[in-house]
C-alpha cells in the first residue's frame, strides 16, 4: 500500500464489508487508489500523518472517504468531528457508509458535515451496486476541493 497515493480512504472494521467494498470498486472498473484502515484511531493518524503513518505526505488527500459509524477504539461520529473540524482534511467529502438506520446517526452525522449517509443494502449484488456508484459519482463526477 503506497500511503502517499491515496483517492478513496475506506475507513471499515468489518473485513467481510471491507472485501466486498474493494470488490465492488473493481468490478466497476474503478481502479483508484484505496487504502483502507480498520478503525477510527488509524484513519486521523493516517490523515494528518502521525502515529504509524508519522512522514506521510498529508498533502495528497483522498478525494472522497467511505467512513462506517460502528468501529472500535473511535466510532465513525467522532472521526468525523476531526476530520470536519480540521483544517487539512474539512473539505474532504465524507460518505458515511453503515449498517445504522438509527435517526440520530443520520441527524448526527449531517449536523456533524457528513456530505451524504448511505445504509449498507445487505444483499450483495445491490450493495455492489451501491459502491460502485457511489465511485462513478465520487471520483468521475463530482468536481472535488481536494
Amino acid at each position: 500500500m503506497d500511503v502517499n497515493k491515496v483517492e478513496i480512504l475506506l475507513i471499515e472494521d468489518n473485513m467481510n464489508d471491507a472485501e466486498l467494498a474493494i470488490r465492488a470498486f473493481k468490478k466497476g472498473n474503478i481502479n483508484n487508489t484505496l487504502v483502507h484502515l480498520k478503525d477510527g484511531a488509524q484513519a486521523l493518524e493516517f490523515l494528518y500523518g502521525t502515529g504509524k503513518f508519522e512522514g506521510r505526505d498529508t498533502t495528497n488527500k483522498p478525494k472522497v472517504i467511505l467512513l462506517d459509524l460502528k468501529m472500535p477504539k473511535m466510532d465513525g461520529l467522532e472521526v468525523l468531528t476531526h476530520i470536519k473540524a480540521h483544517e487539512l482534511t474539512k473539505a474532504i467529502p465524507v460518505v458515511v457508509l453503515t449498517s445504522s438506520k438509527e435517526h440520530p446517526d443520520i441527524e448526527r452525522a449531517y449536523s456533524l458535515g457528513a456530505n451524504s449517509y448511505i445504509v449498507k443494502p445487505v444483499e450483495l449484488d445491490e450493495f455492489t451496486k451501491v459502491v460502485t456508484d457511489l465511485g462513478f459519482y465520487w471520483l468521475l463526477k463530482n468536481q472535488s476541493p481536494v
